[in-house]
């Protein structure tokens, strides 16, 4: 109760902003219930007040312990990860045989490709042929925004289908049992390629991200200009575009009839790509990066990193568990990290 109280002294005066007054109060007020409780504890140890103590020196130990090997498994991945020179230079088969179908790969990193894939390509002499990097983030906000929350780009040139996305959640918003985490990435990927396809010149950099408000607002000018007497013909059923659905630039170096035929094909032939992937399946690539301690250290490393932390990972919910990622199509992937 004391550290929580002397914690919410900063947080009232760097995020919340809030007067010095306030403060002052509300820390005396905590401190007069507060210190003499913790005192009364510390006089009478022997008549039971190590009770509490105990309870907090666990609960303490717990989350050292947590933060530690977590914090240290971070680094590992973050230090690991791939170039994205070495992908780019594998060529668009990445080296290997891309057999059909989509591969979401669970990854701890907004950025770079994690070595959890260059495992798995170096021991599998096969990838799937649309391949997409899934970051789940949780932010210290109460909730995200539906239209906030997920953020698609594409890595590398298009004949990779290679992608990412970052999807974010606050401490409050729930994770439904019926929600189908699977079908929203497949959506978001279906209507990121749908509105990349209109926006020449951004398609292939990476850092180009397309969020639900610019999705929202792009489908409304859709149906707008449909609604103005446009020859935009849009099938809202399986998001395909006729072969009128682009407008060409005023002073473009191609006529508006051949560029819009050439944009139309382009994204009909990626479009038509990713439906025969998703019809040929979907598997859930999770990185399982397991944290052990070096021969040479101390029995307490070992008891800590080897069975406390061990316990702790087996014990918490997977992302398999929390997106209701189906069994039969989940991969687990495993690699020691030795710190």
């Amino acid at each position: 109760m004391l550290v929580t109280t002397f914690l919410m002294v900063p947080i009232m005066l760097l995020v919340w902003k809030s007067h010095w007054i306030l403060v002052v109060t509300f820390l005396v007020l905590s401190l007069m219930v507060e210190f003499p409780y913790f005192m009364a504890c510390i006089n009478k140890v022997d008549e039971g007040g190590w009770v509490p103590l105990v309870v907090a020196t666990t609960f303490f130990i717990i989350m050292y312990v947590w933060h530690f090997c977590t914090v240290k498994r971070y680094e590992f991945e973050m230090h690991s990860k791939v170039s994205m020179a070495w992908i780019l230079g594998l060529g668009p088969s990445l080296g290997l045989v891309r057999v059909p179908g989509i591969g979401f790969v669970y990854t701890e990193l907004a950025s770079g490709v994690p070595h959890i894939f260059s495992h798995f390509i170096t021991n599998l002499p096969a990838i799937h042929s649309v391949v997409v990097f899934v970051c789940v983030k949780y932010l210290p906000v109460y909730t995200v925004p539906v239209e906030e929350r997920s953020v698609m780009k594409r890595i590398g040139p298009k004949n990779f289908h290679m992608f990412r996305c970052v999807t974010r959640y606050g401490y409050k918003d729930i994770h439904k049992k019926n929600d189908d985490f699977e079908k929203m990435l497949l959506d978001r990927l279906l209507i990121f390629v749908r509105l990349e396809s209109m926006m020449d010149g951004y398609s292939d950099s990476e850092d180009f991200t397309l969020t639900e408000h610019r999705i929202e607002r792009s489908t409304t000018a859709l149906l707008t200009a449909a609604k103005a007497g446009s020859d935009t013909l849009c099938s809202a059923g399986d998001l395909s575009y006729s072969s009128q659905d682009s407008i060409a630039p005023a002073k473009s170096p191609l006529t508006g009839n051949s560029l819009t035929r050439y944009s139309s094909q382009t994204f009909g032939d990626e479009l038509e790509f990713l439906n025969s992937c998703k019809d040929a399946g979907v598997v859930h690539i999770l990185g399982n990066t397991i944290v052990r301690a070096r021969r040479d250290s101390g029995i307490v490393k070992k008891i800590v990193v080897d069975h406390l932390y061990a316990f702790l990972r087996k014990v918490c919910r997977e992302h398999s568990v929390i997106f209701n990622v189906p069994h039969e199509s989940l991969l687990n992937v495993g690699q020691i990290y030795y710190i």
